[in-house]
């Protein structure tokens, strides 16, 4: 059969340990393509992208070359990757070996050209923003690059154009957490101490996350809160329920924050911005119950402290009257005994309304009446 033949025809005398040129001043060029499939997990606390891609790589082999005619118009082969030469092209931010499925084949063309396609599981190191947190975009760079050819042996070239592999989401899942916006690509060289230079060409996956499940569960609750506490403040400080209401608020907000603290990521660079507006409501909430607390103890003043001494009363009632120029010494005194009378009348009597009525009435009002019954004036 025409393939069995040509199999045998192009594996009998290859030497897969050496780089596939006549001439070892040529360059052998690496085609290289990349199309995101998922994005399967973000891990923010160990700053590691796991990731789903088509990867698809196109060179030329001057040693599997053959004729058509003399196979049966035999134009493409697929021959296992073990036994022929596969560039050593290898991912930088790689941090384990994902579960990838193994393709043992490649794809021969009659003229040398070699595609070699597989599906990969990345799972790369990245540098993540939390800080804009639900609403954060992560920008993650897959850098390949040959890992012990120099650029004069291997060089990297983009395989499409790359507009076309920027906006390219034709097998995308477009139905997780995360969504991706575009895929820059930009080629360079790299070199360490003046050494030789080594060819990259670099991936930047650009996903956006979808915040509409953290804006539910995180910042609505929060808001519905904070409401409630501030419709606090229409209730009664007489009442008996304001503090005890202020105080349920502030049990019920802790309680959300322990819910909550799994779903927020945790790193040890920053706080996330969200985290930051959790404290500082819970701060607010703390302020809330302190004034609460404030105004119920102004309100109720009155029946917590003890009577004015009488060495108090006789040196401001007196003394400081005179020194501030507010009424005549004798007059001053001796309304102030027509108040001590009233207050001993004010003790020792049921009819306390009635007698706070006569005592606080103008006596000019007294006169318009016709003066019946005299009343004692109350400083």
């Amino acid at each position: 059969p025409a393939l069995r033949r040509l199999s045998h025809y192009l594996l009998a005398h290859y030497q897969k340990g050496t780089r596939p040129v006549r001439d070892w001043r040529t360059t052998t060029n690496v085609a290289i393509d990349l199309m995101v499939y998922a994005i399967l997990s973000v891990d923010e606390k160990n700053q590691v992208l796991t990731t789903y891609i088509w990867y698809r790589q196109h060179w030329t082999d001057e040693f599997l070359t053959w004729d058509p005619a003399r196979f049966d118009n035999l134009t493409q082969i697929s021959l296992p990757v073990e036994s022929i030469w596969v560039p050593d092209i290898l991912i930088n931010e790689f941090v384990d070996v994902g579960k990838s499925p193994h393709v043992p084949y490649v794809y021969v063309g009659h003229h040398g050209e070699v595609q070699n396609l597989k599906p990969i599981q990345v799972m790369t190191a990245c540098s993540l923003d939390i800080y804009n947190f639900p609403f954060d975009v992560q920008n993650c760079s897959l850098t390949f690059t040959s890992w012990l050819h120099h650029i004069r042996d291997i060089n990297l070239s983009l395989w499409r154009q790359p507009e076309l592999v920027k906006f390219d989401r034709s097998v995308f899942m477009n139905q997780g957490e995360w969504e991706l916006l575009y895929v820059l690509s930009r080629f360079q060289e790299f070199s360490v101490k003046s050494s030789d230079s080594y060819a990259e060409m670099k991936f930047y996956v650009v996903i956006r996350r979808r915040p509409l499940f953290y804006t539910v569960s995180l910042l609505l609750p929060s808001i519905f809160l904070m409401v409630m506490d501030i419709m606090g403040f229409y209730l009664p400080p007489n009442s008996g329920e304001r503090v005890s209401f202020k105080i349920t608020l502030l049990l019920g907000y802790s309680v959300f924050l322990i819910i909550v603290s799994d779903t927020l990521p945790a790193t040890a660079v920053g706080t996330p911005l969200i985290g930051i507006y959790f404290v500082v409501c819970m701060a607010l909430l703390v302020i809330s119950l302190t004034e609460t607390i404030l105004i119920v103890r102004l309100v109720h003043k009155q029946d917590l402290q003890p009577h004015v001494p009488e060495w108090v009363r006789r040196l401001l009632l007196e003394r400081a009257a005179v020194l501030l120029c507010i009424r005549d010494r004798k007059t001053f005194s001796r309304s102030r005994t027509q108040s001590s009378d009233i207050s001993m009348q004010l003790e020792n009597n049921d009819s306390a309304a009635k007698l706070n009525h006569y005592g606080c009435e103008d006596p000019r009002e007294r006169e318009r009446a016709g003066g019946a019954r005299p009343a004692p004036a109350v400083a």
